[in-house]
C-alpha cells in the first residue's frame, strides 16, 4: 500500500542505498577488483558459465587423479579454455592439458588446491587451525560469523550421528558463537507421511545441540558472555512443515524456555508470509508466558532450480511464486510485519540480503519504528565484501553466513560453489550488477525501479500456497482425459508434504489395517461379469505388514479349468464388441478406466500396501503410472490414425 508515509519510507531507503553505494565503491580494494573484472567477463560469454558448471561438477567426483586429469582434459579439448580465464589462469589449463595429465598423481592435487584457496573467500576451509584462524580475524575486525558445515542430506544414521557431533563440538568450541544446520544432516529418515515420527527424532536431536549450545558460552570482544546461537536453516518445499515444527516443538520444551534459537523462512514461497504469522503469534505467547525471544532470518530463497526439478518431476505446481516482483513483494512484507513492535521483540530479525536496496528498507523501518536494536543484517561471507564494510561502517552490526568445508568435503563445496554461482548470474539478482555497479547508470536505474515496483505490491502479492492438492475432497472433470482434451499430462502423484494428503493416508490406513475379527474380504472368480464361488479351493491374503500377527485380509477363489476354457470362450466369443471398436471408440473407454482409477487411488494404495506389503508413496506413484497407460496408449494411436 502506497501511503504518504510509505512513500517516504521508499525515498529513505533509495537516498540510502545509494550513500552506501557510494562509500562501497570507494572502499573496494585492487584484488575486489579484479574478482569483479573476471565476473564481468563471466557475464559476457555465457557458455563459460556452462563449461564451468561443468567444469566443477563432472571433473573432481572421483578419488582417482587420472579419472580427474581425463575428464578435464576431455571438457577443455570438447569445449575449449572459458574465455573468462585470466591470461596465466588459460596458459595453467593449455600447460595441463599438454602436460599435466600425463602426470596426474602430482597435477591434480595442486589444480585442487589452488581451487580451495580460489574459493576460500567464500567457503572457509574446514580444517582447525585455518578455521580458527579465520575466525579469530574476523573477531578482531569485529564481525560476527555463522558457520555452516557443507554437505548433502546424509545417507544413513551412521553420517547423521557423525554430523551431530560435529555441531555439538561446535558448541564446545570457544571460537564459535553461531552455527547453521539443517534438519536433513541430523536425521537420515526424513519422510513426511511419517510425520510425527519425524518431528519427534528431530526434537530430540535439537535438544542435543541446544544443550550444548546453553552449556557453551561465547565471550564477544567487549567481555560479554552469551549463549551460543543455532540457527535451522530451511530447505526443500516439502519439509517447510516439518522444520517449523521440530523447531517450536523443541523450544516448547520447559528446558528451553530461556533460550532463544533462530530458523529461516524463505520469501519465495508463498505461505512463508503464513507461517511468519504463526510463529509470531507463538512466540508473543511464549514471550508473555516469561520464555526467551526467538530469531527470524528473513531470506528470498536458494532453491529454485531443484523445485522447479521436483515439480516437473512429479507434475506438482511450482511451490515458489514464478515471478522475482512477488518473490521481491513478498519479502518487504515479511519485513514489514516483522518490524511491528509488538512483533520483533518476540521474534527478532535477520535480513538476509546482498541487495543494497532491501538491506536499507529494513534500515530505514527499523528507524522509523524504533526496533533498530531488534534486528541486524546478515551477508554471505566472501560475496561483495566492499558493500558489507560499507554497511558496517553506519550499522555496526553484520552477521556473516560463512560456508565450511575441509579438504575431504570438497565435493561439497563444489556444489555450493555451482549453487553460488547459478545464482549470482541470474538475470534478475543484485549480485550480477555489482561489478562496477554506479549510482545513476542504467543498470542502477533498473535494481531501483524493481526495488520500488514490488514496495507497492506488498499487500498485493498471493499470500496463499501454490500447493493445495487434497487427494479427500478432489473431484476429476472429464475433460482432463486425453480422449477429450487431445492432449496427454502425466498424472500427478500425491504430494505427501501436504497435511490433508496426509490425513488421507490416515484414513486409508484405518481402511486397510485390519484386526483379528474383522470382516474379511471375499474375491470370486468372474467370468463373462457373473462372478463364480461355489465348489472352488480358497486361498488366504495374509497382511504382511503384521505377519508376524496372521492377519487374514481376505481371501479368493481359485479359478478350475472349467472357468479358465470358458474364458477364453468368452474372448473369442467377444460379447461385448471390443475387437469391432474403432480405436476412437477404445480410447473413449480407457478414459473412462482412468477415470475411475484416479477416483480408486485410495484403495488400490491400500489394497498393495495389504497385499504386498508395499509402501504407500511406492503404491502411489504406480497408480499414477496404471492411470498415464490408459491414457497414452490409447492417445498415441490416436495420433497415427489422424495421419494422412
Amino acid at each position: 500500500m502506497e501511503t504518504p508515509q510509505n512513500q517516504e519510507i521508499f525515498s529513505k531507503a533509495v537516498a540510502l542505498a545509494e550513500t552506501w553505494q557510494n562509500r562501497a565503491n570507494e572502499l573496494l580494494t585492487k584484488e575486489e577488483k579484479n574478482i569483479q573484472d573476471q565476473m564481468k567477463r563471466l557475464l559476457t560469454h555465457p557458455h563459460d558459465k556452462v563449461l564451468l558448471s561443468k567444469l566443477i561438477d563432472q571433473s573432481f567426483r572421483s578419488k582417482d587423479p587420472k579419472r580427474v586429469a581425463d575428464q578435464i582434459s576431455n571438457l577443455m579439448e570438447d569445449e575449449g579454455v572459458p574465455e573468462f580465464f585470466s591470461r596465466v589462469e588459460k596458459i595453467l589449463i593449455q600447460m595441463f592439458v599438454g602436460v599435466g595429465k600425463h602426470v596426474s598423481s602430482f597435477a591434480v592435487p595442486r589444480m585442487i588446491e589452488q581451487m580451495r584457496s580460489a574459493s576460500s573467500r567464500a567457503i572457509i576451509p574446514g580444517e582447525p587451525k585455518e578455521l580458527h584462524g579465520h575466525l579469530q580475524k574476523r573477531r578482531e575486525q569485529g564481525i560476527r560469523m555463522n558457520i555452516n558445515h557443507l554437505g548433502e542430506a546424509v545417507l544413513g544414521e551412521g553420517e547423521a550421528a557423525s554430523r551431530l557431533e560435529t555441531y555439538k563440538n561446535d558448541m564446545a568450541d570457544p571460537d564459535v558463537e553461531y552455527i547453521s544446520i539443517k534438519i536433513s544432516t541430523i536425521y537420515s529418515q526424513i519422510n513426511s507421511l511419517a510425520f510425527e515420527e519425524t518431528v519427534g527424532t528431530l526434537k530430540d536431536r535439537l535438544a542435543e545441540i541446544y544443550r550444548m549450545a546453553q552449556q557453551h558460552y561465547f565471550t564477544r570482544p567487549d567481555g560479554t558472555s552469551i549463549p551460543k546461537f543455532v540457527n535451522l536453516d530451511m530447505e526443500e518445499y516439502r519439509d517447510l512443515e516439518i522444520t517449523y515444527q521440530a523447531f517450536i516443538r523443541t523450544l516448547d520444551q520447559e528446558e528451553f524456555k530461556d533460550y532463544s534459537a533462530g530458523i529461516v523462512l524463505q520469501a519465495y514461497l508463498p505461505d512463508s508470509f503464513g507461517m511468519q504469522v504463526k510463529l509470531t503469534d507463538w512466540a508473543r505467547e511464549r514471550l508473555s508466558s516469561g520464555g526467551a525471544p526467538v530469531k527470524l532470518r528473513i531470506v528470498k530463497g536458494a532453491n529454485m532450480e531443484m523445485e522447479k526439478v521436483e515439480s516437473s518431476l512429479a507434475n506438482w505446481p511450482l511451490a515458489p511464486y514464478d515471478n522475482k516482483l512477488e518473490v521481491d513483494a513478498n519479502y518487504k512484507r515479511m519485513i514489514t510485519y516483522g518490524m511491528e513492535p509488538e512483533n520483533i521483540k518476540a521474534v527478532n530479525l535477520g535480513i538476509g540480503s546482498h541487495n543494497l536496496f532491501e538491506l536499507a528498507y529494513a534500515a530505514v523501518l527499523a528507524e522509523t519504528k524504533k526496533v533498530s536494536d531488534y534486528f541486524y543484517f546478515e551477508m554471505l561471507e566472501g560475496m561483495a565484501d566492499h558493500v558489507r564494510r560499507a554497511l558496517q561502517e553506519t550499522s555496526g552490526d553484520v552477521l556473516l553466513y560463512a560456508p565450511v568445508a575441509t579438504k575431504d568435503e570438497f565435493i561439497n563445496a563444489i556444489a555450493y560453489l555451482i549453487r553460488r554461482l547459478d545464482e549470482n548470474t541470474s538475470p534478475e539478482n543484485f549480485l550480477r550488477y555489482s561489478p562496477d555497479l554506479n549510482v545513476g547508470s542504467e543498470e542502477w536505474s533498473y535494481l531501483k525501479k524493481t526495488f520500488l515496483d514490488s514496495c507497492v505490491q506488498q499487500s498485493q502479492a498471493q499470500n496463499f500456497p501454490n500447493r493445495i492438492q487434497n487427494r479427500a475432497t478432489e473431484t476429476f472433470d472429464t475433460s482432463i482425459s486425453s480422449f477429450r482434451s487431445n492432449c496427454f499430462s502425466n498424472e500427478p502423484d500425491t504430494d505427501w508434504s501436504l497435511a490433508a494428503n496426509r490425513t488421507w493416508a490416515e484414513a486409508i490406513r484405518r481402511r486397510w489395517k485390519k484386526s483379528p475379527g474383522d470382516e474379511i474380504i471375499e474375491i470370486p472368480v468372474v467370468v463373462g461379469g457373473q462372478e463364480r464361488k461355489n465348489s472352488r479351493e480358497l486361498r488366504e491374503i495374509m497382511d504382511s505388514c503384521q505377519h508376524k500377527d496372521k492377519i487374514s485380509v481376505a481371501r479368493y477363489h481359485l479359478a478350475s479349468k472349467e472357468d479358465a476354457l470358458d474364458c477364453l470362450s468368452v474372448a473369442k466369443d467377444d460379447p461385448d464388441g471390443w475387437r469391432e471398436l474403432s480405436s476412437e471408440r477404445r480410447h473413449e473407454v480407457l478414459a473412462d478406466v482412468a477415470m475411475e482409477l484416479r477416483k480408486s487411488r485410495g484403495e488400490l494404495i491400500g489394497a498393495a500396501a495389504a497385499d504386498t506389503g508395499k509402501v504407500f508413496t511406492e503404491a502411489d506413484v504406480e497408480v499414477s503410472e496404471a492411470i498415464d497407460f490408459a491414457e497414452f496408449y490409447p492417445y498415441s494411436v490416436r495420433q497415427f490414425d489422424q495421419l494422412e
